[in-house]
């Protein structure tokens, strides 16, 4: 049986289709998904994310057991509500999930993790925990909502107590602000601004609806995908799994290969590094008919393979088909085929992000 998020009833009434995503029954649209998609891009839109994990990290040690857990380096967090992406590790360097670590105090943090990967992430933790003398609480009792798009911390600020309001509206960016219970960071998976809201799961429902009573529409998970690929933003499962490092992945940005400072998979990276990474990933404009999508084969114009497309679709904003792929990295750009349906359709290789600030940017 999937699980359920506190506002499944609510996606229901909204005439929501729902499928099984990790596990959890989950709203994919309300009715247009290029509708959802542009209303993020050019107004506002509110996503129920509490599929995903929030786990509390407490104890004196809590910030060695990050450092040794990560591959971004937790003492670049020196501000309360400071926020940082990285990703988990395996001993080879492959890549266990990817989240986001919210820096609290220095005994406690904060960190979000992925729905499909959740339960594979809470063991990893306990595992090392106890050497560090750490308390790992994952908080079942919370709910998450993702309001995103130009206009989506004016939209929230209206509905926020008026000092609350005031504070959130002076965020920066990978930065958060609690009051009690609610948790609202300025971060976000779509490439535009925006807020994530983690509350109360009793409390989600009326956040929900004053959120929609301002004019915000539900936008479901087909929209998510659309809007994150647009924005370049690496999908778990699709761009990167544990037999992927950071380095092939396009993240070699998160990781810190600092010296002083030992973490799980830091020698399988270095001994990378040393050798020449052979793969890197790249943005694909498809030049021809069709739908890029995962795992169809990127060739060269010879017809030989040069790698694979990781994550596919067509874009809304650009109006045509983009995709992310994993390449042989001895080539340089220009142009190269990808097999569709067994036939090999001209492309083009760009740098990502597609859009960014809400405009095309290739």
């Amino acid at each position: 049986m999937t699980l359920r998020t506190p506002l499944y009833d609510s996606h229901i009434s909204l005439g929501a289709k729902m499928v099984d995503f990790a596990g959890w029954d989950m709203p994919v649209t309300y009715g247009s998904q290029v509708e959802e998609h542009h209303s993020v891009r050019h107004n506002a839109g509110v996503f129920d994310v509490s599929h995903m994990g929030v786990v509390d990290l407490e104890g004196a040690q809590v910030q060695a057991f990050l450092c040794f857990l990560l591959a971004n380096d937790v003492r670049k967090l020196d501000k309360p509500g400071k926020a940082l992406y990285s990703c988990l590790l395996n001993e080879q360097g492959g890549i266990l999930d990817d989240l986001i670590v919210y820096f609290r105090d220095f005994n406690r943090y904060r960190v979000v993790v992925n729905a499909a990967t959740r339960e594979k992430d809470l063991a990893w933790m306990a595992r090392y925990a106890s050497r560090f003398g750490v308390t790992v609480s994952p908080r079942k009792d919370l709910a998450m909502l993702a309001v995103q798009g130009p206009l989506a911390i004016e939209k929230v600020q209206r509905v926020l107590e008026p000092s609350y309001a005031e504070t959130v509206s002076k965020l920066s960016r990978f930065y958060s602000a609690a009051r009690a219970e609610w948790f609202i960071a300025r971060t976000g998976y779509t490439g535009e601004d925006g807020l994530e809201i983690i509350l109360p799961s009793h409390e989600v429902v009326d956040l929900w609806d004053q959120i929609l009573a301002q004019g915000v529409p539900p936008v479901g998970l087909g929209a998510r995908d659309t809007l994150r690929l647009e924005a370049g933003m690496s999908l778990y499962g699709a761009d990167m799994d544990e037999t992927i490092t950071p380095f092939e992945s396009g993240l070699g940005w998160t990781v810190v290969l600092d010296s002083s400072r030992d973490f799980l998979g830091k020698n399988a990276l270095v001994d990378q590094r040393k050798q020449g990474v052979t793969q890197k990933m790249v943005g694909l404009l498809l030049e021809g008919r069709g739908v890029l999508r995962h795992n169809q084969r990127v060739l060269t114009s010879n017809g030989e393979t040069l790698g694979c497309v990781t994550s596919g679709s067509f874009s809304p904003t650009l109006q045509r088909s983009i995709a992310l792929a994993r390449i042989d990295k001895s080539l340089e750009g220009g142009g190269c085929k990808v097999e569709i349906r067994g036939k090999q359709i001209p492309a083009k290789i760009v740098k990502y992000p597609f859009i960014k600030g809400g405009t095309a940017n290739i």
